[in-house]
């Protein structure tokens, strides 16, 4: 072979040599724009999952405050429901004998006039002693129940515990002094079942 087709032939090599790596150089710059592409592709996928995911997150967030919000107001109602119905069955319970004392306080007063009833005869006076021993059983049965006589002759005038039905001069008090008792009041412990009708000074 001469130098002449020697020199063609290696030129030859070398030009199929060049197109080959130009063939390898586009090959992978096509794999990586495919590369590249996939990636932008996957990328966009994952970011508009994650804006998904956000989305659901607030929204399940939101609905556990309003969730948390609502149970903690029942729960406040029923707090507030358990305190009332407790404080209702402690009144009930404390004030029980209120309908029953309010009936008995008129037999008492009767009691109180029998006792004040003058007597002569032996006959008479053992009735009063037996009268006088219902009185006290009475009274001290109604004292159990927390029902006490309304303090008042002598004391100041007191719209709580006093009903004025009259009012008097007296030399002897001061203004606004209860000097007679016409009718007895009544506690419930402290609760006023019934005031005392007094006389007051002028």
């Amino acid at each position: 072979m001469s130098d002449e087709a020697m020199k063609k032939e290696t030129q030859k090599e070398e030009q199929h040599a060049t197109e080959a790596e130009d063939t390898v150089e586009n090959q992978m710059e096509s794999d990586i724009d495919s590369e590249t592409s996939e990636h932008t592709v996957e990328n966009v996928e994952e970011h508009d999952v994650l804006d998904k995911n956000e989305l659901e997150l607030k929204k399940i967030e939101e609905e556990f405050a309003k969730l948390n919000d609502q149970f903690i107001r029942v729960q406040a109602d029923y707090d507030n429901f358990r305190k009332r119905t407790k404080a209702e069955k402690e009144a009930a319970a404390k004030y029980r004998s209120q309908s029953l004392a309010e009936q008995l306080l008129p037999v008492l007063d009767n009691f109180e006039r029998a006792l004040e009833v003058d007597t002569s005869t032996d006959e008479s006076k053992s009735i009063l002693k037996g009268v006088e021993m219902v009185y006290r059983q009475l009274v001290d049965a109604l004292q159990q129940e927390g029902i006490e006589e309304i303090e008042a002759m002598g004391t100041p005038f007191d719209p709580h515990y006093h009903q004025a039905v009259m009012q008097e001069k007296s030399e002897e008090h001061d203004s606004g002094i209860v000097i007679d008792v016409l009718q007895k009041g009544y506690n419930l412990k402290e609760r006023v079942i019934r005031p005392a009708m007094v006389k007051v000074s002028e």
